[in-house]
């Protein structure tokens, strides 16, 4: 506790904040830290809304919510399905459409981006990855390469936001310093970081320590990227841009078509507010997102609240009633975003419990093995009930979806599926091309190279490829 004959006021504000909230053992060891330790403790504090965390403790939560009741209610969302809608008419006007806004410069693109590679026993930011399967391209360069092909098929510069996190902000910053920006111009690159929430303790409701003078804070989620987004200026810079529209995705998948023209067009088509890149679900029981309508809004419920026997409904023709999964791809109206930024509980916080290692009040640390803390987080899926005409449009998750989330080894979502993936996808393209490519060969073309199959023909010579081939430009 600051001393009570110290001249410092802002320590001596700090000292009566947290103990109207009950939070008096935040400056347990106060007399212990440096000047340096202080600082980064009362910087800390200062930045914690305790009148919402109480709210959050004690108020209701939408994690409460009775999941059996609102599954009952669900229908299949409305959707632009790969095999319902009409091929030559509906889609070619969609694609005119979405190119028209890329020609006028009204996309941006957002890519959320605050994850370590800490699963992938990968000491760096996520982005960082070396994913090419013949280029050893990161993960970064494959979404910016994409920015960068279209960029040159449309004649614009569309504006990349990239949403770090306090843990990969710095690190970020600097490979994209030190590659010259892998290309962007500097007013077409723009970093802000997500915000953070302090954890709780679950049974008491007192703030966790991480160390003595530092509270363990986490990221607030994919859904702070709103708040994040209009706080830093992103926000009023899209606008000033004349960006009506923006592309959003994460890191991890390095097969996301971004500003893909079919999802973009059929968005403006519907004049959605809130367009979903979804995959059919082909176990009722897979782990994704379920993206449904509930009440007449459009909402996701996630695999572990859906009740097994709404995953399992049919419809008439014995296909998954509940049949969208979700892949993390959004296309958002700015306008809406706009508006959003101004309603609170747009993006409600949702309570995980998790188990979290802290300081307790001898000092001492407390490794927890089962979860004894409260953790908030908001998800971005969350703005879909408030947006007008929200739709989802399918897409061929073999194309568009190959996310790296775990290391070597593990069932699914590793390095050798994803590039296993990427490989698949190049190699489909260059036989749509009419060139063949031996079985044991990896091949990956750069976008920048090609944007589709349709442009192979005239730069690929051989009709057979017999080795290892990267097809990138000629710089």
């Amino acid at each position: 506790m600051p001393s009570e004959t110290t001249n410092d006021a802002a320590a001596t504000d700090i000292a009566a904040r947290v103990a109207s909230y009950q939070q008096e053992h935040l400056l347990a060891f106060w007399d212990e830290l440096s000047v340096e330790e202080r600082a980064r403790l009362t910087e800390q504090i200062s930045a914690i809304d305790f009148a919402q965390i109480a709210e959050l403790i004690s108020g209701d939560s939408s994690d409460d919510d009775d999941w059996d009741a609102i599954a009952s209610r669900a229908t299949s969302p409305p959707a632009i399905r790969l095999s319902h809608h009409e091929k030559d008419r509906d889609e070619l006007v969609a694609i005119e459409a979405a190119e028209h806004a890329l020609r006028s410069g009204k996309l941006g693109v957002v890519l959320v981006a605050g994850g370590q590679g800490s699963r992938l026993g990968f000491p760096h930011p996520k982005g960082m990855y070396p994913i090419g399967p013949v280029s050893n391209r990161t993960l970064f360069e494959f979404h910016v390469d994409q920015i960068l092909a279209l960029n040159e098929r449309y004649g614009v510069s569309i504006p990349l936001y990239l949403m770090t996190s306090p843990a990969t902000h710095v690190e970020t910053i600097e490979y994209f310093r030190q590659h010259n920006n892998l290309g962007l111009a500097d007013d077409d690159l723009h970093f802000f970081c997500q915000g953070t929430m302090p954890a709780v303790d679950a049974e008491t409701g007192k703030i966790l320590l991480a160390d003595r003078g530092e509270i363990f804070v986490n990221p607030d989620g994919h859904g702070g990227m709103l708040e994040a987004f209009d706080k830093s200026g992103c926000l009023n810079h899209a606008s000033s841009r004349g960006v009506e529209q923006l592309f959003y995705f994460q890191v991890d998948n390095p097969l996301v078509s971004i500003c893909d023209r079919r999802l973009l067009g059929f968005h403006l088509l519907r004049e959605s507010e809130l367009t979903t890149q979804v995959i059919a679900k082909t176990n009722p029981l897979e782990r994704v997102g379920n993206v449904v309508l509930v009440d007449g809004r459009m909402m996701v419920i996630e695999y572990s609240d859906l009740p097994e026997s709404a995953a399992r409904r049919t419809d008439h023709d014995g296909e998954l009633e509940l049949w969208a999964g979700s892949i993390a791809v959004h296309v958002f109206d700015l306008a809406f975003l706009q508006r959003a930024s101004l309603d609170a509980s747009s993006l409600p916080f949702h309570r995980a419990h998790k188990a979290v290692s802290y300081i307790d009040g001898n000092g001492e640390q407390v490794v927890s093995t089962v979860p004894n803390a409260i953790k908030f987080e908001r998800f971005i899926f969350d703005l879909m009930p408030s947006a007008n005409n929200a739709i989802v449009v399918e897409a061929d998750v073999d194309r568009v979806f190959a996310p790296l989330k775990n290391a070597s080894g593990a069932a699914k979502d590793t390095p050798e599926t994803t590039r296993a993936a990427i490989v698949r996808e190049s190699k489909r393209m260059l036989e749509q091309a009419g060139i063949s490519v031996a079985d044991d060969v990896a091949v990956e073309i750069n976008p920048r190279f090609a944007f589709d199959a349709n442009e192979l023909p005239a730069k690929v010579t051989d009709r057979a490829v017999s080795r290892d081939t990267y097809f990138t430009p000629l710089e």
